[in-house]
């Protein structure tokens, strides 16, 4: 029996870890691409594409497909990332919608053998600083922060109740991520190339948990290997401050740090001050 790995997101910065993981392991794969998606051309050649789109169920039935001799194992890394509250509804289009039309194809299938949904440590409620996070047994969005977090705890909590009526599923929480091959240069990336290109003379005094991207990726492979159904775990690092972090950046990567760090409430100030001066011109 061939096993086939299905991974959405493919293009990402997890999912196209995860697939580069999948040709080291020897495994097989297909991946998931919104049609003229750039990013797609950095998937290793070995991962068979399909052009789709979590919100068209046409397009996943084509991604589902296989021969009579594989068992599918879903590895669901897309989802829509938003900072704020912008873009509301097609934000939970993607990742709640999306979610669930992936689930409806594992429960309509019957060489389908698991899936390992990735949430985000945004999906579960913040604690007081110096309070470690716990994994939920259940997700309520009104305690997540912004239409990210929101969303992410909603499509979580799709995903342990399709668990309880008996879908192999398990989630893996993501904290923030670091590593190689981010195509689409995201906030951390771009601030480390700023830094690196002595752009940043200004930081902030708050803290964030990093983790570099090929270990959780390689923690997708523990939680397909070893994690149980209706679980969820967290993936994660030790906070750090970002002047800790600014100065590991300075060290390695032979530059400057930033002059002097802003207290978050005063950055947040100074961010709405210069939004209205801009609003007003």
């Amino acid at each position: 029996m061939k096993t086939l790995y299905l991974v959405t997101g493919a293009a990402g910065y997890i999912g196209g870890e995860v697939c580069r993981q999948l040709v080291e392991r020897g495994l097989h794969g297909r991946a998931l691409v919104l049609p003229g998606n750039k990013t797609a051309q950095y998937i290793p050649r070995e991962i068979g594409q399909c052009e789709g789109d979590l919100c068209d169920t046409a397009s996943l039935e084509r991604f589902f497909s296989v021969a009579p001799d594989t068992e599918t194992i879903v590895l669901h890394c897309a989802s829509m990332v938003a900072l704020g509250n912008e873009r509301r509804e097609l934000v939970m289009k993607v990742n709640v919608q999306g979610t669930q039309n992936i689930i409806d194809q594992c429960f309509a299938r019957l060489e389908y053998k698991k899936l390992v949904y990735v949430g985000s440590t945004g999906a579960i409620q913040e604690l007081p600083h110096g309070q470690r996070m716990k994994e939920s047994e259940c997700f309520v969005p009104e305690e997540s922060f912004g239409v990210y977090g929101q969303s992410k705890a909603m499509a979580s909590q799709l995903v342990l109740d399709a668990a309880k009526a008996g879908l192999n599923a398990c989630i893996v929480m993501p904290s923030g991520i670091l590593g190689p091959g981010d195509a689409d240069c995201g906030s951390v990336t771009s601030g480390l190339l700023m830094q690196m290109r002595g752009e940043v003379s200004v930081g902030l005094k708050g803290t964030f948990n990093l983790c570099d991207v090929r270990d959780l990726a390689n923690g997708l492979f523990l939680a397909v290997e070893k994690g149980k159904a209706g679980e969820s775990y967290i993936l994660a690092n030790e906070i750090v401050t970002y002047p800790e972090f600014a100065a590991l950046t300075a060290q390695e990567g032979h530059c400057k740090k930033p002059l002097f760090y802003l207290p978050k409430g005063i950055a947040n100030l100074a961010a709405d001050i210069l939004e209205r001066q801009a609003n007003s011109d």
